[in-house]
């Protein structure tokens, strides 16, 4: 049976693990992925450097101090750019594209402010048409490259849900240029990296463009020494995901505040992501497909017995485990293994084989009911189908108390009826049926019918400590049930016009250990029990007749009785079958 069980499993397994792997090829499964980087990421996020570049803000303050309509003059652009390397800025990024000519003074004045230390931004679009896609780029006018300035794409790219999680993939992209201006060495021909954010929108020091006019009116002293700056529109009043905004996007702090990061801070973040490496590698397709077969195979582990509650708090354990060793892979190795496609796989095995269990316990308790709703009350097949474990098949030592009951005179009545087999057949049902129904009503077993006799025992499939006194209080029961019946069967036999049939039943009764179990061959089989107790309760029944008795209980039975003061000693007899003679007990009530 375990090795059906493992075979099924490993099935399943196979299943599983094949359904995932094609799944996680769909384009909707990187969006589950994606999610998770979100917030695995933004789990205690690395806190800011202490030389982290500052953002100048063109920001509401800015727009109502300078009070002048955007774009502004170039002029004033380059009396930002002078402030800035005056009060000692490394290096200056300008997150403006100044692909157009505007007044010649201003732009001269432009040109003159720049160097070597300014990175102007530039623009990279795909133009699709009939004919082909291609890239084109947006950049600064030649006179400003021409002044020693450099530049740099500031163009981003956004995953399908519009969220900002990847390094863009430029070599000449605006961060890595403002990076490598301020004299960081940038590995050239790194891979598409995921972006580590250090936090959500303004977390970066920033500062309003007016103010960077007069750093030494509005700012501390040295507060841009040997600092990256990046110049860029920055609003105060962060923009949402239902507003949108200007130059804003989402990054994986999004989920959390809703909110949009300005592009500056975007620039800002990049620039540390590259020169810190705290950028994180996506884990390849094979290590991916690895941990997803590991998964598969701890999940079959966790289910290889059973399911139960176990398996709730084992797969509890598991998938903690699993999301903290996601966790520190990012945090400290700088790997991001996605945990859904292993979670779910291992999910998947747990729940598909509690199914599997819990259907299999439905067919059990199905069958329980079919093969013990003829010989069990209702209540106790209840009990079994409930619990399963109280039933031991296959045949077990117990003690029981069985009951015979037969029908006195019974060849007699069949042959006067032998003209009518219909109405013999209804006779006997119209007995059979009340005395079963007793017996099932006193917590009794019926094991069989034999033609006219009925066949029940007590104390198996369910124990009952009374056996004794139920299997007697029953056969009490039967013998008071008769005067009500052949009542009934003489009025019915009058209006009918034939001759009424007394019924007169012997029953007898024995108390010892017997063999209860399913017996019979493999295709066929009966619930039954059999030894020298149910021998001897077969006997009693018959010298019922003989001492003159209806009810005639064996010594076993009358000693385990709880009340004895109906009990009434017969005697001893020799029955067919022993060699000793036995006593022999009625009782009377």
């Amino acid at each position: 049976m375990l090795r059906s069980r493992q075979l099924k499993l490993t099935a399943l397994s196979l299943i599983i693990y094949v359904a995932l792997t094609l799944i996680a090829q769909l384009p909707a499964w990187s969006l589950l992925d994606n999610r998770a980087f979100d917030y695995l990421s933004t789990l205690n996020p690395l806190p800011l450097a202490s030389d982290s570049p500052i953002v100048v803000a063109i920001d509401e303050p800015s727009l109502a101090e300078i009070q002048s309509q955007w774009p502004w003059p170039r002029g004033l652009h380059a009396r930002l750019i002078t402030a800035l390397r005056a009060a000692g800025a490394k290096t200056i990024g300008m997150d403006i594209i100044f692909a157009e000519p505007s007044n010649p003074g201003d732009d001269a004045a432009l040109a003159a402010a720049l160097g070597p230390d300014v990175v102007l931004a530039g623009d990279e679009t795909l133009v699709t048409s009939a004919q082909a896609d291609q890239f084109v780029r947006v950049l600064p006018l030649q006179m400003f490259s021409d002044a020693y300035a450099l530049t740099g794409i500031a163009s981003i790219t956004l995953d399908r849900d519009g969220v900002l999680r990847r390094l863009p993939p430029y070599d000449d992209g605006f961060a890595a240029t403002v990076a490598t201006a301020a004299g960081f060495e940038i590995p050239v021909g790194v891979p598409n990296k995921l972006l580590q954010v250090y936090g959500p929108a303004r977390t970066y020091p920033t500062v309003s463009y007016y103010q960077a006019l007069e750093p030494e009116r509005f700012l501390p002293e040295g507060f841009f020494k040997d600092r990256i700056v990046l110049v860029g529109l920055s609003l105060q009043t962060a923009a949402t995901v239902e507003k949108g905004g200007a130059d804003a996007y989402a990054t994986p702090y999004t989920v959390h505040t809703g909110h949009l990061t300005a592009g500056a801070e975007i620039q800002a973040t990049i620039v540390d992501n590259i020169r810190l490496g705290s950028s994180v590698t996506e884990a390849d397709q094979a290590l991916r497909q690895l941990l997803l077969f590991g998964a598969v195979v701890i999940g079959a582990l966790l289910v290889r017995k059973d399911t139960g509650w176990k398996t709730v708090l084992y797969n509890s354990v598991a998938l903690v485990v699993m999301l903290g060793g996601a966790y520190a892979a990012l945090r400290f190795g700088r790997v991001f293994v996605s945990p859904v496609s292993p979670a779910l796989a291992m999910l998947s095995m747990s729940a598909a084989q509690a199914g599997l269990d819990y259907a299999k316990e439905r067919a059990g308790r199905r069958q329980i009911t079919q093969a013990f709703a003829q010989y069990l009350s209702p209540d106790l097949v209840s009990q079994l189908a409930s619990d399963p474990t109280r039933l031991k098949l296959g045949g077990e030592k117990k003690k029981l108390s069985v009951l015979f009951c037969d029908v006195r005179g019974f060849t007699t009545i069949a042959e006067q009826l032998k003209d009518d087999p219909q109405h013999l057949t209804e006779l006997i049902n119209r007995l059979l049926t009340p005395l079963s129904d007793i017996v099932l009503s006193h917590g009794g077993t019926i094991d069989k019918y034999i033609g006219d006799c009925l066949m029940a025992f007590w104390n198996a499939p369910l124990d009952d400590p009374h056996h004794a006194d139920h299997a007697v209080s029953a056969a009490l029961s039967m013998l008071a049930s008769m005067e009500s019946l052949n009542a009934e069967l003489a009025r019915e036999a009058e209006i009918a016009g034939r001759t009424h049939h007394e019924l007169r039943i012997g029953i007898g009764i024995n108390t010892g250990d017997c063999v209860v179990g399913n017996m019979g061959s493999t295709r066929r089989f009966d619930y039954s029990a059999l030894g020298d107790a149910v021998n001897l309760a077969a006997r009693l029944e018959g010298e019922s007749k003989n001492l003159g008795v209806s009810l005639l209980i064996g010594a076993g039975t009358a000693a385990s009785l709880a009340d004895t003061s109906g009990v009434r000693e017969l005697g001893r007899i020799l029955v067919k079958g022993k060699s000793e003679e036995v006593s022999v007990f009625t009782v009377v009530r």
